[in-house]
């Protein structure tokens, strides 16, 4: 899909020189899923708490010998 939009030059020039991309369109490829992995696991995040535990779970006792 074919998208035109105006970028910043100076942002989007030092972008492509500190994650030495080759080209306009690989930095914004990256920036943009950079974006979403950060998005993901902050959705993630707001899970911790969340979820109840069983406090007589014994992880050890679930190994086996070798």
């Amino acid at each position: 899909m074919a998208t035109n939009f105006r970028i910043d030059d100076r942002l989007l020039d030092r972008a492509q020189k500190l994650g030495g991309h080759r080209t306009k369109r690989a930095t914004v490829k990256a920036a943009l899923e950079e974006y979403v992995r950060r998005r993901e696991q902050m959705r993630i995040t707001e899970l911790f708490g969340t979820i109840d535990y069983d406090a007589s779970y014994s992880y050890k006792s679930t190994r086996k010998r070798r």
